[in-house]
């Protein structure tokens, strides 16, 4: 089955990672912190990472009850930055060669996720290098962008050729794609779990975003 141009096997193909499908949604509220930024950019910046958060029915918390805050963000403008942030090595072991490995393929952002006894995601930590190409960014499309990819357990592959957002002419507002958008609420839907390595798991996913989509099409006809 096909709406608005999606399908089960792209749907799929969103959480297969080295051809193993894993899928996982953040078990708990997200309560983030943001370093490297200025006071009018962080409050961008986090309310765009809501605007994100409410696709999913959620809101963010101030504190995380067990972590303080489960969703660390932080900006540098070169790599080697971040080996020197203190305590971070303690959460990512081996930071020193990571941040060598990203200078080396010339990366400009890095997810680290890790689990809870369930399989969600309990906390991430998003590293971002203010390069050219993030320049080029307004802070809200910028904040928007590194929310919707880091609101689920994507595959690595999931948005090489398309980003997960669009950019509203009218306003140069950006916004998660009507696609994503539904993959993301459908994937918050309290019936469904919190992770899942079984690719069956997919079709019950897929049936909620088509019905997600066809409803759209017919709202805007």
């Amino acid at each position: 089955m096909n709406v608005s141009g999606f399908n089960e096997d792209q749907i799929t193909a969103l959480f297969t990672h080295d051809n193993q499908y894993r899928f996982a949604r953040w078990g708990r509220e997200i309560a983030p912190v943001v370093f490297g930024t200025d006071d009018e950019s962080l409050t961008a910046i986090k309310a765009a990472f809501a605007q994100v958060a409410g696709i999913a029915n959620m809101k963010l918390a101030e504190m995380d009850p067990e972590l303080g805050a489960n969703f660390l963000v932080f900006f540098c403008n070169d790599w080697s930055e971040i080996a020197d942030v203190p305590n971070l090595e303690r959460l990512m072991p081996g930071l020193d060669e990571l941040s060598k490995n990203l200078a080396h393929a010339g990366a400009n952002q890095y997810r680290h996720f890790a689990f809870d006894e369930h399989g969600g995601i309990k906390m991430c930590i998003l590293l971002i290098k203010a390069d050219a190409e993030m320049m080029k960014m307004s802070v809200q499309t910028l904040a928007t962008d590194q929310m919707a990819r880091s609101i689920l357990l994507w595959s690595e592959n999931a948005f090489l050729l398309k980003s997960p957002i669009g950019i509203i002419e009218k306003n140069n507002m950006a916004m998660v794609r009507p696609n994503i958008a539904a993959v993301i609420r459908a994937a918050y839907d309290k019936t469904m779990p919190v992770a899942a390595t079984d690719p069956t798991h997919t079709l019950r996913l897929a049936s909620r975003v088509m019905q997600l989509l066809i409803d759209g099409d017919e709202d805007d006809d």
